[in-house]
């Protein structure tokens, strides 16, 4: 892969003062640019939509995240739809300027050298939010330590544990550095929460780790944010106590047990967060009910999710939306006005985006789809609980559907990671349900190597937004927020954001869920025949449901939003303010005691 400094903009460093920054956002992935493959799925989009929406209101915010050397990966499906996978490299050297400060972190027992890369997010009015991107392949670093950026969620637990050491010790060492102590430290999932060590560490310096106290614990704990994804066991990420001590060394060791952030004896990332931050959220109304659940010791929130909605509508759209709403870019609550625009236009300008993706689909595959059937988008990480083949699990039904409302097309697109072999069983299956389909009127298309702009192009294009994960794992989804914005409706189980985004008939439909995964199938078939193909077969009234989806749920389910829900609830809420306050004055006369 060869990328180019002109392929977006962010390349260029812009001298200006960080150390008022207010925020810091750390996240293992983030999705800055196209060209650039430093996220693998939905975290890292949230995280690069959630900065661009900083960056537009003018939030006062500086990121931290690793370089990502040789990416995620490149997906390969040959004809049987088995995976294979490459490695995305690419070089920061030739992409990004310098952020011209180096650190040394100890860990392992060894030092290593950080350097880090800065991109920049330029806001709509031209506000910055700076991303440092952190580096280990050094001269004079150890061998292995110069790979330890290299892989986003590769190698064992042990090379995971180093690479989260990183990002949390070595992000606060490096903003130390730069001279930047920041308010607020937002745990974008666990893999950060080292961070809080190493804001235990830079309070007590140059006394060492031991010298901590209860009080301290509790300093740290005023000013960090964390914010849960995933309601699934596997998705906390936990080591064990002799990779904690391998790695992290004796101090930080015996301190992570002291202040009783150890779960079932193991290094959970999940309770060291949980333990250290003041607020605590998950990503949907369901999802924060579920995170309560499973963690009931701590009071957990709910934010729901958005996406950047600059980024995901489509230029057809964005070009209507500047000549009728041009105060949508600063404002999305502006899409409530896209009931002042005629439905049929709304309509017109969906179908430029449906004929470009049905031109990519033949592009890629040779196949070439009819722009008048109803076509249907499913898009992900393949991963069971996401239950990619559902629809699929009565071939000659959907066919026989197909045959009754003039035709059905069914996109799909997604990756496995590497080392899931039953998500890569799931591509198979679907591949080997497709290639039956000859001479029917029912046509299913798997499109290789799901990414950014593939992702763009589906839920700008497609009639509709398939998701049918298995409830309640689901922690909140953004695909259908994004297809919402560019009015296509959702079909899907209630679950994450669509508990909140579903006004039946109205922006979508929603699939009762249930035990039983054939009574769940035949759910969704019925929908489909019953509800979904008359409402499309009806032109002025699918035009209208278009529109209401722009209206209703793009106004919402957006980032701009969601920050500003982060910052009056987490951020900066009155009572965190006055505590904030009190602490510094606390603070100022302890400095004065020891002066004197």
């Amino acid at each position: 892969m060869s990328l180019k400094s002109p392929a977006f903009a962010g390349t260029q460093s812009t001298p200006f003062d960080i150390t008022d920054r207010k925020i810091a956002y750390f996240s293992m992935e983030i999705a800055l640019s196209k060209t650039l493959p430093t996220y693998s799925g939905g975290l890292g989009m949230l995280a690069g939509d959630t900065l661009r929406s900083a960056a537009d209101t003018g939030l006062s915010m500086v990121a931290i995240s690793l370089v990502h050397r040789r990416g995620y990966f490149e997906q390969h499906l040959d004809h049987s739809g088995q995976q294979t996978e490459s490695e995305v490299r690419w070089s920061p050297e030739t992409t990004l300027p310098s952020a011209g400060q180096t650190v040394t972190l100890t860990m392992q027992g060894r030092e290593i050298t950080l350097c880090a890369w800065r991109f920049d997010v330029v806001g709509v009015s031209g506000h910055i939010v700076p991303v440092f991107l952190l580096d280990s392949d050094l001269e004079g670093n150890d061998p292995w330590d110069r790979r330890l950026t290299d892989h986003l969620y590769g190698g064992d637990t042990y090379y995971r544990l180093c690479q989260e050491a990183i990002l949390g010790l070595g992000g606060i060492h490096l903003l130390r550095a730069l001279g930047c102590v920041p308010e607020v430290c937002h745990m974008n999932e666990g893999h950060a929460a080292l961070l809080s060590i190493g804001l235990l560490e830079a309070r007590v310096a140059p006394a060492p780790l031991s010298n901590a106290t209860e009080a301290d614990a509790e300093a740290v704990k005023q000013q960090c944010i964390f914010t849960t994804h995933t309601p699934v066991p596997a998705g906390h990420d936990k080591f064990g106590l002799d990779q904690m001590m391998q790695v992290l060394g004796a101090d930080r060791s015996a301190a992570i047990e002291r202040f009783g952030a150890l779960h079932n004896d193991l290094l959970n990332m999940t309770y060291i967060a949980l333990r250290f931050s003041r607020y605590v959220n998950g990503v949907s109304m369901l999802h924060g009910k579920v995170s309560q659940q499973m963690f009931p010791e701590y009071p957990v929130h709910s934010i729901t999710n958005g996406v950047h909605a600059a980024t995901w509508i489509s230029q057809p759209f964005q070009d209507l939306l500047d000549k009728e709403i041009p105060a949508w870019r600063c404002d999305n609550q502006y899409f409530r006005s896209v009931y002042g625009i005629e439905p049929e236009v709304i309509e017109a300008t969906h179908q430029i985006s449906k004929h470009r993706l049905l031109h990519t689909v033949q592009q890629r595959t040779g196949v070439l789809l009819d722009p008048k059937v109803l076509t249907l988008g499913f898009a992900r990480r393949v991963a069971t609980y996401k239950r990619a083949s559902l629809v699929l699990q009565s071939p000659q039904r959907l066919i026989e559907i197909a045959e009754r409302i003039g035709g059905l097309q069914i996109l799909m697109a997604g990756k496995s990671h590497p080392a899931d072999n039953a998500g890569k069983g799931l591509i198979r299956d679907i591949f080997a349900v497709a290639s039956q389909l000859t001479n029917s009127p029912l046509s299913i298309v798997y499109l290789e190597n799901y990414d950014w702009e593939l992702g763009e192009q589906l839920t700008n294009g497609v009639d509709v937004w398939l998701n049918t994960p298995l409830r309640p794992y689901e922690a909140s989804g953004t695909s259908g927020m994004k297809a919402a914005l560019n009015g296509v409706p959702s079909l899907s189980v209630l679950d994450g954001w669509w508990v909140e985004g579903c006004a039946e008939n109205i922006t979508g439909w929603a699939i009762e869920n249930c035990e039983d995964e054939a009574i769940e199938a035949e759910r969704v078939y019925d929908k489909l025949e019953n509800c979904v193909a008359p409402a499309f077969a009806d032109k002025p009234r699918w035009a209208r449901l278009r529109r209401h989806c722009i209206a209703i749920n793009g106004a919402f389910f957006n980032t701009h939003r969601m920050l500003g829900q982060y910052v009056a609830n987490a951020y900066f809420p009155p009572s965190v303010a006055k505590a904030v306050s009190n602490q510094a004055i606390v603070d100022d006369q302890t400095e004065q005691t020891i002066l004197a």
